[in-house]
Protein backbone atom coordinates (compact mmCIF):
# COMPACT_ATOMS: atom_id res chain seq x y z
CA UNK A 1 0.00 0.00 0.00
CA UNK A 2 0.90 3.58 -0.39
CA UNK A 3 -0.36 7.26 -0.11
CA UNK A 4 -1.48 7.37 -3.74
CA UNK A 5 -4.31 4.99 -2.67
CA UNK A 6 -6.47 6.08 0.90
CA UNK A 7 -8.31 3.24 2.21
CA UNK A 8 -10.25 3.29 5.24
CA UNK A 9 -12.65 0.92 6.70
CA UNK A 10 -16.00 1.58 8.71
CA UNK A 11 -18.33 -1.16 9.67
CA UNK A 12 -17.73 -3.35 6.68
CA UNK A 13 -17.61 -0.55 4.11
CA UNK A 14 -14.31 0.26 2.53
CA UNK A 15 -13.70 3.61 1.34
CA UNK A 16 -10.95 4.06 -1.28
CA UNK A 17 -9.45 7.59 -2.34
CA UNK A 18 -7.40 8.16 -5.60
CA UNK A 19 -4.82 10.51 -3.61
CA UNK A 20 -3.42 13.04 -5.98
CA UNK A 21 -5.18 15.96 -6.32
CA UNK A 22 -2.51 18.36 -7.40
CA UNK A 23 -2.66 16.33 -10.94
CA UNK A 24 -6.31 15.48 -10.37
CA UNK A 25 -5.86 11.96 -9.74
CA UNK A 26 -4.32 10.04 -12.71
CA UNK A 27 -4.46 6.46 -12.49
CA UNK A 28 -1.60 5.74 -15.51
CA UNK A 29 1.26 6.29 -13.18
CA UNK A 30 3.05 3.15 -11.33
CA UNK A 31 2.14 4.08 -7.20
CA UNK A 32 -1.61 4.46 -8.63
CA UNK A 33 -1.88 1.27 -10.08
CA UNK A 34 0.45 -0.41 -7.20
CA UNK A 35 -2.24 1.37 -4.63
CA UNK A 36 -5.90 0.52 -6.26
CA UNK A 37 -4.27 -3.06 -7.68
CA UNK A 38 -2.65 -3.64 -3.65
CA UNK A 39 -6.09 -2.04 -2.21
CA UNK A 40 -8.37 -4.31 -4.48
CA UNK A 41 -6.38 -7.56 -3.00
CA UNK A 42 -6.57 -6.52 0.28
CA UNK A 43 -10.69 -5.85 0.03
CA UNK A 44 -10.85 -9.26 -2.10
CA UNK A 45 -9.09 -10.65 1.06
CA UNK A 46 -11.11 -9.33 3.98
CA UNK A 47 -14.11 -11.37 4.62
CA UNK A 48 -15.28 -8.91 7.12
CA UNK A 49 -15.82 -6.33 3.69
CA UNK A 50 -19.06 -6.37 2.28
CA UNK A 51 -19.07 -3.09 0.12
CA UNK A 52 -16.70 -1.08 -1.63
CA UNK A 53 -16.77 3.11 -2.34
CA UNK A 54 -14.20 4.59 -4.82
CA UNK A 55 -13.64 8.38 -5.16
CA UNK A 56 -10.72 11.18 -5.58
CA UNK A 57 -9.36 13.47 -3.16
CA UNK A 58 -9.96 17.06 -4.55
CA UNK A 59 -12.31 18.18 -7.15
CA UNK A 60 -11.91 15.30 -9.65
CA UNK A 61 -12.33 11.97 -9.45
CA UNK A 62 -9.58 11.13 -12.21
CA UNK A 63 -7.98 13.04 -15.10
CA UNK A 64 -7.16 9.05 -16.94
CA UNK A 65 -3.47 9.45 -17.94
CA UNK A 66 -0.89 12.00 -16.83
CA UNK A 67 -0.35 13.85 -20.03
CA UNK A 68 2.75 15.66 -19.15
CA UNK A 69 4.05 11.93 -18.09
CA UNK A 70 2.68 10.87 -21.24
CA UNK A 71 4.66 14.13 -23.37
CA UNK A 72 7.94 13.16 -21.56
CA UNK A 73 7.51 9.33 -22.88
CA UNK A 74 7.26 10.25 -26.73
CA UNK A 75 10.65 9.94 -27.63
CA UNK A 76 11.39 6.82 -26.18
CA UNK A 77 8.05 4.84 -27.24
CA UNK A 78 8.53 6.25 -30.84
CA UNK A 79 12.07 4.71 -30.52
CA UNK A 80 10.76 1.45 -28.75
CA UNK A 81 7.12 0.99 -29.61
CA UNK A 82 7.02 -2.44 -27.61
CA UNK A 83 8.50 -0.60 -24.20
CA UNK A 84 4.35 1.12 -24.87
CA UNK A 85 3.11 -2.64 -24.82
CA UNK A 86 4.65 -3.58 -21.78
CA UNK A 87 3.90 0.19 -19.96
CA UNK A 88 0.46 -1.21 -20.43
CA UNK A 89 0.46 -4.87 -19.40
CA UNK A 90 2.35 -4.19 -16.18
CA UNK A 91 0.75 -0.99 -15.80
CA UNK A 92 -2.96 0.18 -16.01
CA UNK A 93 -4.26 -2.84 -17.61
CA UNK A 94 -3.63 -4.42 -14.17
CA UNK A 95 -6.10 -2.03 -12.66
CA UNK A 96 -9.31 -4.06 -14.70
CA UNK A 97 -8.24 -7.51 -14.08
CA UNK A 98 -7.93 -6.64 -10.16
CA UNK A 99 -11.35 -5.11 -10.66
CA UNK A 100 -12.66 -8.41 -12.84
CA UNK A 101 -11.07 -10.65 -9.73
CA UNK A 102 -13.28 -8.91 -6.88
CA UNK A 103 -16.43 -10.15 -5.90
CA UNK A 104 -17.08 -7.32 -3.35
CA UNK A 105 -19.70 -4.82 -4.77
CA UNK A 106 -17.95 -1.61 -5.99
CA UNK A 107 -19.82 1.92 -5.77
CA UNK A 108 -17.88 4.43 -8.08
CA UNK A 109 -18.80 8.11 -6.24
CA UNK A 110 -17.51 10.20 -8.76
CA UNK A 111 -17.24 13.81 -7.31
CA UNK A 112 -15.78 15.90 -10.84
CA UNK A 113 -14.51 15.17 -13.98
CA UNK A 114 -13.73 11.64 -14.83
CA UNK A 115 -12.27 11.74 -18.31
CA UNK A 116 -10.42 9.15 -20.41
CA UNK A 117 -9.09 6.41 -18.56
CA UNK A 118 -11.19 8.16 -15.24
CA UNK A 119 -14.56 6.99 -16.78
CA UNK A 120 -13.40 3.60 -17.56
CA UNK A 121 -12.16 3.48 -13.97
CA UNK A 122 -15.73 4.28 -12.87
CA UNK A 123 -16.72 1.33 -15.65
CA UNK A 124 -14.66 -0.80 -13.85
CA UNK A 125 -16.72 -0.16 -10.87
CA UNK A 126 -20.44 -2.36 -10.76
CA UNK A 127 -22.44 0.85 -9.69
CA UNK A 128 -21.69 4.73 -9.93
CA UNK A 129 -23.03 7.97 -8.44
CA UNK A 130 -22.49 11.63 -9.62
CA UNK A 131 -22.31 14.54 -7.97
CA UNK A 132 -23.86 17.26 -10.22
CA UNK A 133 -19.87 18.61 -10.68
CA UNK A 134 -19.48 15.27 -12.38
CA UNK A 135 -17.88 14.76 -15.99
CA UNK A 136 -17.40 12.12 -18.08
CA UNK A 137 -15.35 11.31 -21.65
CA UNK A 138 -14.20 8.54 -23.67
CA UNK A 139 -11.52 11.23 -24.99
CA UNK A 140 -8.44 9.12 -25.98
CA UNK A 141 -9.29 10.06 -29.91
CA UNK A 142 -8.62 13.82 -28.79
CA UNK A 143 -5.34 13.25 -28.27
CA UNK A 144 -4.68 10.80 -31.03
CA UNK A 145 -4.34 7.20 -28.64
CA UNK A 146 -6.70 4.65 -28.12
CA UNK A 147 -8.76 3.47 -24.88
CA UNK A 148 -5.98 1.02 -23.78
CA UNK A 149 -7.40 -0.21 -20.81
CA UNK A 150 -9.87 -1.50 -21.14
CA UNK A 151 -12.72 0.92 -21.96
CA UNK A 152 -13.77 -0.51 -25.20
CA UNK A 153 -14.80 -3.99 -23.65
CA UNK A 154 -16.68 -1.78 -20.88
CA UNK A 155 -18.11 1.11 -22.19
CA UNK A 156 -20.87 -0.92 -24.57
CA UNK A 157 -21.41 -2.89 -21.85
CA UNK A 158 -23.10 -0.17 -19.99
CA UNK A 159 -24.16 2.33 -22.43
CA UNK A 160 -24.98 -0.15 -25.02
CA UNK A 161 -23.06 0.03 -28.59
CA UNK A 162 -24.38 3.20 -29.94
CA UNK A 163 -23.85 5.55 -27.30
CA UNK A 164 -20.32 3.91 -26.54
CA UNK A 165 -19.20 4.60 -30.11
CA UNK A 166 -20.88 8.24 -30.01
CA UNK A 167 -18.51 8.55 -26.75
CA UNK A 168 -15.39 6.80 -28.13
CA UNK A 169 -15.33 8.46 -31.66
CA UNK A 170 -16.22 11.96 -30.65
CA UNK A 171 -14.45 12.04 -27.35
CA UNK A 172 -17.03 14.62 -26.31
CA UNK A 173 -17.82 15.60 -22.53
CA UNK A 174 -20.94 14.43 -20.81
CA UNK A 175 -22.48 15.99 -18.40
CA UNK A 176 -24.06 13.97 -15.03
CA UNK A 177 -27.23 14.01 -16.35
CA UNK A 178 -26.70 13.20 -19.74
CA UNK A 179 -24.70 10.39 -18.20
CA UNK A 180 -27.63 9.72 -15.93
CA UNK A 181 -29.60 9.19 -19.42
CA UNK A 182 -27.64 6.93 -21.07
CA UNK A 183 -27.12 5.00 -17.74
CA UNK A 184 -23.15 5.44 -17.34
CA UNK A 185 -24.30 6.41 -13.90
CA UNK A 186 -27.42 5.46 -11.94
CA UNK A 187 -28.07 9.03 -9.65
CA UNK A 188 -27.03 12.22 -9.66
CA UNK A 189 -26.55 14.34 -5.99
CA UNK A 190 -25.34 17.50 -5.26
CA UNK A 191 -21.71 17.74 -4.43
CA UNK A 192 -21.92 17.86 -0.44
CA UNK A 193 -24.61 15.02 -0.63
CA UNK A 194 -22.02 12.57 -2.78
CA UNK A 195 -20.74 10.79 0.02
CA UNK A 196 -23.47 10.40 2.59
CA UNK A 197 -25.43 9.27 -1.23
CA UNK A 198 -22.89 6.70 -1.54
CA UNK A 199 -22.45 5.14 2.05
CA UNK A 200 -26.25 4.77 1.85
CA UNK A 201 -26.12 2.94 -0.90
CA UNK A 202 -23.25 0.30 0.39
CA UNK A 203 -25.35 0.46 3.97
CA UNK A 204 -28.14 -0.84 1.75
CA UNK A 205 -25.54 -3.77 0.23
CA UNK A 206 -23.88 -4.43 3.32
CA UNK A 207 -26.94 -5.38 5.39
CA UNK A 208 -27.30 -8.58 3.06
CA UNK A 209 -25.17 -12.26 3.50
CA UNK A 210 -22.11 -11.39 2.62
CA UNK A 211 -21.77 -14.50 0.93
CA UNK A 212 -24.83 -14.56 -1.10
CA UNK A 213 -23.61 -11.27 -2.23
CA UNK A 214 -20.19 -12.05 -3.58
CA UNK A 215 -21.56 -15.15 -5.50
CA UNK A 216 -24.25 -13.28 -6.77
CA UNK A 217 -21.57 -11.11 -8.36
CA UNK A 218 -19.86 -13.41 -9.66
CA UNK A 219 -23.23 -14.77 -11.31
CA UNK A 220 -23.96 -11.41 -12.83
CA UNK A 221 -20.11 -11.35 -13.60
CA UNK A 222 -19.86 -14.41 -15.69
CA UNK A 223 -23.66 -14.00 -16.98
CA UNK A 224 -21.95 -11.00 -19.41
CA UNK A 225 -20.59 -13.99 -21.89
CA UNK A 226 -22.11 -17.21 -20.50
CA UNK A 227 -24.53 -18.88 -22.62
CA UNK A 228 -28.25 -19.46 -20.44
CA UNK A 229 -27.44 -23.00 -20.22
CA UNK A 230 -23.95 -22.43 -18.49
CA UNK A 231 -25.11 -19.59 -15.99
CA UNK A 232 -28.13 -21.78 -14.80
CA UNK A 233 -25.65 -24.64 -14.06
CA UNK A 234 -23.32 -22.73 -12.01
CA UNK A 235 -26.19 -20.91 -10.40
CA UNK A 236 -27.47 -24.63 -9.53
CA UNK A 237 -23.79 -25.32 -7.84
CA UNK A 238 -23.55 -21.90 -6.32
CA UNK A 239 -27.07 -22.19 -4.69
CA UNK A 240 -26.12 -25.71 -2.96
CA UNK A 241 -23.37 -24.12 -0.63
CA UNK A 242 -25.64 -21.22 -0.59
CA UNK A 243 -28.23 -23.54 0.90
CA UNK A 244 -25.75 -24.77 3.31
CA UNK A 245 -24.32 -21.72 5.32
CA UNK A 246 -25.63 -20.62 8.37
CA UNK A 247 -26.01 -16.61 6.90
CA UNK A 248 -29.07 -18.12 5.24
CA UNK A 249 -30.39 -20.30 7.83
CA UNK A 250 -30.49 -16.68 9.98
CA UNK A 251 -31.73 -14.84 7.16
CA UNK A 252 -34.59 -17.35 6.50
CA UNK A 253 -35.28 -17.67 10.45
CA UNK A 254 -35.51 -13.92 10.52
CA UNK A 255 -38.15 -13.74 7.52
CA UNK A 256 -40.39 -16.42 9.10
CA UNK A 257 -40.30 -14.98 12.59
CA UNK A 258 -44.38 -13.37 13.17
CA UNK A 259 -44.15 -9.71 13.05
CA UNK A 260 -45.11 -7.42 15.60
CA UNK A 261 -49.00 -6.51 15.39
CA UNK A 262 -49.92 -2.76 14.72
Amino acid sequence: MNDAVLYETDGGIVTLTLNRPEKRNPISERDVVEGLVAALGRVQADESVRAVILTGAGSAFSSGGDLRAMEAALDERTRNPTSTIAYYTDGIQRIPLAFEALDVPVIAAVNGPAIGAGTDLACMCDLRIAAEEARFAESFVKIGIIPGDGGAWLLPRIVGWSKACEMAFTGDILSAEEALACGLVSKVVPGPELMDAARKLAGRIAVNPPLAVRATKRLLREGRFARLDTLLQLSASAQAIAHTTAEHREALAKALAPRPKR
